[in-house]
């Protein structure tokens, strides 16, 4: 007989409470494994400099014991020779800033024990992979940092970090020019002045220079996973031609999103040419109109972002907010990734490297 003070539960909440437990599980348990993992190869990079340094065997260390790990150990991953070269740059890439006691695993000595405690937490969070693709496009400790924390905080998949690398996100964070600094509370303004790109790279949307701001917004309909990618963490994409009514009369906002980590309305308007100060007028119109017509209680101010394809001079763009109560945003958008003059007559076109793939296809017989 069921004891009347126990609460009644449903196979369904049960059985869902015990799949949340074992996925917890699983990646506690993949994330102690990651550790281990990097932990080993710290040790092995920092081992492998110090004995090229000081041992007269160092020279030709590494192809010498991955052909010797390779014998002893052949099914385990790991420890190519490739591997053991990308360890011991990684090791010498972080040791300054990142320091690990080697003989009590877990513990950690610095200058800065709470800075340098965090930035491990950060660095063991990122799988070895991710790690290697970093070292590869990062040249100093800001930038590899800027990546390590964005992938912890968006869950990138391998795939994702490399488009963010190839298309440099750390260049362009941050860089679109608003007036937050005075129309927002801290710390919105500076998550939201990080939410923000300059320039934004819609090259994906295969329309060339010449594309009209309807085609534009056209295409980005049909490629929304990408446009959210580029956009960044936290977009939710409302509608495109959003109709709002004023005073009984009908307008329509180019794109209408929320931002779920600012917890506001974003509308963004598309403009085909350089920037005009008169955009900003029309920009701040939209968002008093969300705010009043959409925005709730629990919403933060509805943030406005004029995408242009040339975002003009900075002065014009800065007197052209300075004044306006709303908090609006100014940045460039790519359609297509331009080449240096003095390169396009070098590369092949891809009508070029079209034909020659075909004739070279049809001399093998295919």
């Amino acid at each position: 007989m069921n004891n009347p003070s126990t609460p009644i539960v449903t196979y369904q909440h049960w059985s869902a409470d015990w799949k949340q437990r074992i996925q917890s599980a699983q990646i506690k348990a993949a994330l102690q494994v990651n550790r281990e993992v990097l932990s080993l190869y710290w040790e092995l990079g920092r081992d492998i400099v110090i004995q090229q340094e000081t041992s007269s065997w160092g020279d030709g260390l590494i192809p010498r014991f991955a052909k010797d790990l390779k014998e002893a150990f052949p099914h385990l991953s790991g420890f190519s020779r490739t591997n053991l070269f990308y360890i011991r740059k990684w090791f010498l890439f972080y040791k300054e800033q990142i320091q690990i006691v080697p003989q009590l695993a877990g513990q950690f000595a610095s200058s800065d024990q709470l800075a340098n405690n965090e930035l491990i937490t950060l660095f063991f969070s990122v799988p070895w992979g991710h790690h290697r693709h970093i070292l590869d496009k990062c040249a100093e400790i800001n930038q590899a940092i800027f990546y390590l924390k964005k992938t912890v905080q968006n869950a990138w998949s391998r795939d994702v970090l490399q488009i963010q690398l190839k298309q440099n996100l750390y260049e362009r964070q941050g860089k679109a020019i608003t007036n937050f600094e005075w129309t927002l509370p801290k710390p919105q303004s500076d998550l939201a002045r990080e939410t923000l790109k300059n320039p934004y790279n819609f090259d994906f949307l295969n329309l060339g220079e010449e594309a009209l701001e309807r085609d534009v917004e056209h295409a980005m309909l049909h490629h929304v996973e990408k446009v959210l990618l580029e956009l960044g963490q936290g977009f939710a994409l409302l509608g495109r031609q959003y109709k709002i009514i004023v005073a009984e009369e009908e307008f329509y906002i180019d794109l209408l999103f929320y931002h779920t980590r600012l917890h506001a309305y974003m509308v963004v308007e598309l403009k085909g040419g350089a920037f005009k100060p008169e955009y900003t007028g029309k920009l701040n119109f939209y968002c008093s109109a969300v705010d009043d017509l959409l925005r709730s209680e629990l919403d933060q101010a509805t943030i406005g972002l004029i995408l242009c394809r040339e975002a003009g001079k900075q002065t014009i763009v800065e007197y052209a907010l300075r004044d306006i109560q709303k908090p609006l945003g100014v940045a460039e958008y790519i359609l297509t990734q331009t080449l240096p003059e003095s390169l396009r007559n070098i590369l092949p076109t891809t009508e070029e490297l079209e034909r020659e793939l075909d004739e070279n296809f049809e001399q093998e017989g295919g």
